[in-house]
């Protein structure tokens, strides 16, 4: 009896022993679970952290270019007011109804008129852009037609049609011109006439 008694004594020992390791593995389980969610809702919180932060620079980008570059559709529609001007002046100039020294002086006026307007562009950073004898800069300016000069290099700005603006170095308008272009040799005019 006392056999089976030791018997059971360490059959009930070993349980005991086996039941104290799976608790113990259980605990280390439940300890490396809760150190992982700690280390997952950290990563959270730092990614969260960082979102917040790059949200409030794209903010604060985007209020700063509204603020700078907010008054542009105002801007591109003063534009109108000196095409409308030049072109104002351009048919007093080809009008041979009116009396030389009355044209003159509405001349005078439209120019006085179109350099206020130019220097208020300038005060709020509103710049012509160059066009004249430059090389062709698709950035700056759009090629409206080509136009034959031996004198001159190809793709050399020859023409300006409308002037081009630039808001604080961003693009308002580009300026519209005619491009300079080799000129073509009779024959190959000849033949071109032909084909079409």
């Amino acid at each position: 009896m006392e056999k089976e008694n030791e018997n059971a004594s360490k059959v009930e020992n070993k349980e005991e022993i086996v039941n104290d390791e799976k608790n113990s593995k259980s605990e280390q389980k439940e300890e490396l679970t809760i150190e992982e969610k700690l280390k997952e809702i950290e990563d959270k919180l730092t990614r969260s952290y960082a979102e917040l932060e790059n949200q409030r620079r794209r903010y604060e980008k985007e209020k700063e270019e509204a603020y700078e570059y907010g008054g542009m559709a105002l801007a591109k529609e003063c534009l109108n007011l000196t095409d409308n001007l030049e072109r104002s002046k351009l048919s007093i100039i080809s009008d041979e109804s009116l009396e030389k020294s009355n044209k003159d002086k509405i001349i005078e006026h439209l120019d006085v008129i179109y350099k206020d307007i130019l220097s208020i562009f300038k005060k709020n950073q509103i710049d012509e852009i160059s066009a004249l004898g430059e090389k062709l800069d698709p950035n700056k300016h759009q090629a409206m037609l080509e136009i034959e000069d031996a004198e001159k290099e190809q793709g050399i700005v020859v023409q300006e049609i409308q002037k081009g603006f630039t808001l604080k170095g961003r693009l308002l308008r580009p300026s519209l011109v005619g491009v300079s272009k080799k000129p073509q040799k009779n024959e190959e005019k000849q033949q071109k006439k032909e084909k079409n």
